[in-house]
């Protein structure tokens, strides 16, 4: 079968790193991808396994005639078995012109949850409210990759009967704890052999709230837990000055390590002791699965699938309660210190769980059920 994936764009980001997944470990079919705009960060990736990527170069959040119409030609040119199209503008405009040119196996991919004003781009919202008004006729089939994103959107007006959710799936031999890494990483990062290291991954971005997470790792120092914390994504170094004041303000500067984005993600998750995510708004957060893979217990606000992604390994908390993600920093902290055992098999049920439900396989199979259902 061949499948044509429409995209908006390439860079890094969760939905993006899902559908390279996807195609690099379905080898039973042929994939094509078609980004919107440019190749990004996953295009070259994507080429390395053999994978057609073709850009259509549209300016952000603008459609070019051009780039419509070559999209409508290759699909009516090669008539794939399906077309899987990846976020609100790609929906729209990928599902549009795949319908027009006769191709009744289209396939949407949601990868939000709420459409917070103070988040999301307001152009964004207005594409995700007409992506609703047209929701029960263009995609067969409307794939969420959260439970909570399949309600909030079903609420804005897409069409109930066509949703499915389909989890994030993993390849778990590449996720993995690494002791030699994670010593190496702590060491030249200054972080003692014996020192608490938390972390969290996620770019800097309102939707991260990371403000929540400086509040209340000030609360943890004034409790007089001794600590580290690497904050690592796009946007979090030492160049980012309005940042750096917020974390002198808390007088933290001596405990947060600021790492970038980086690739190696197995080491950075092996290295921490605790995974927190502060966010406002998530629908499926990989980076708890990524850490829970690594066997790191992981604290998270109460966003999109968060709740589900954890189970009984780790701790939840609301969003935006500083107070109650200090609290249970603690106590995750307490249990480790004081109860290596219990820590012990909280690490190994956090690999467990997400070997048993995110597998790679089980995504791919999850994928194949909807698209070539008869």
């Amino acid at each position: 079968m061949k499948v044509i994936h429409i995209i908006t764009g390439l860079n890094n980001g969760g939905a993006e790193g899902v559908l390279y997944r996807l195609c690099k470990y379905d080898t039973e079919h042929e994939h094509v991808v078609v980004s919107l705009m440019d190749k990004g960060k996953y295009g070259s990736l994507l080429e390395k396994e053999g994978i057609e990527v073709l850009c259509l170069n549209m300016p952000q959040g603008r459609i070019s005639v051009s780039g419509v119409w070559a999209l409508f030609q290759r699909l009516r040119n090669d008539k794939p078995d399906v077309v899987q199209t990846w976020m609100y503008h790609a929906d729209l405009i990928g599902g549009g012109v795949a319908r027009i040119a006769g191709i009744k196996n289209v396939f949407w991919n949601v990868r939000n949850t709420s459409l917070m004003p103070d988040v999301i781009k307001r152009s964004t919202i207005l594409i995700a409210k007409l992506c609703a008004l047209v929701s029960g006729r263009l995609p067969k089939k409307i794939i969420y990759c959260a439970h909570k994103a399949k309600l909030a959107h079903e609420m804005l007006g897409y069409k109930a009967g066509r949703g499915v959710v389909i989890g994030n799936g993993y390849d778990l031999a590449q996720l993995t704890y690494d002791a030699a890494a994670s010593s190496l990483l702590r060491s030249e990062i200054g972080v003692l052999p014996n020192e608490i290291l938390i972390g969290m991954v996620g770019r800097f971005d309102p939707q991260k709230d990371h403000n929540n997470l400086i509040k209340a790792l000030s609360l943890v120092k004034n409790a007089g837990l001794p600590f580290k914390a690497i904050l690592v994504g796009k946007g979090l170094d030492y160049s980012n000055s309005k940042f750096l004041q917020c974390i002198e303000e808390y007088r933290l500067s001596e405990h947060i390590i600021l790492l970038e984005q980086r690739n190696d993600i197995a080491t950075v998750m092996s290295a921490m002791a605790l995974h927190v995510l502060s966010s406002l708004d998530e629908a499926f957060p990989n980076v708890l699965a990524e850490a829970m893979a690594c066997g790191t217990p992981c604290l998270t606000t109460d966003v999109g699938d968060a709740a589900i992604i954890v189970g009984d390994t780790g701790w939840i908390v609301p969003p935006s309660d500083p107070k109650a993600l200090a609290k249970a920093m603690l106590e995750a902290m307490d249990e480790k210190q004081n109860d290596p055992q219990a820590w012990q098999a909280r690490k190994q049920a956090c690999r467990k769980r997400i070997v048993d439900h995110y597998a790679i396989d089980r995504m791919l199979t999850d994928y194949h059920q909807i698209w070539f259902d008869k």
